[in-house]
């Protein structure tokens, strides 16, 4: 697993964008309002691809 950093996430309504994102692309994922965090399947391709598809409706995601 990998784990990107949302700093803009603020709310459910967040969350809910971020996972529907993420589900369109087939990126099984973990999203934790708390922390600010989604945890991904970590291979190379989904890290990029995930943070493409945040940037895309908004979101800033770096690995940590």
């Amino acid at each position: 697993m990998a784990t990107l950093k949302v700093k803009e996430m603020s709310c459910n309504h967040c969350v809910e964008r971020i996972h529907k994102a993420l589900e369109a692309v087939n990126i099984q994922h973990n999203v934790d309002l708390e922390t600010k965090t989604v945890q991904i399947d970590g291979t190379p391709e989904n890290v990029a691809t995930a943070i493409e598809e945040l940037a895309d409706i908004g979101f800033t995601a770096e690995a940590v």
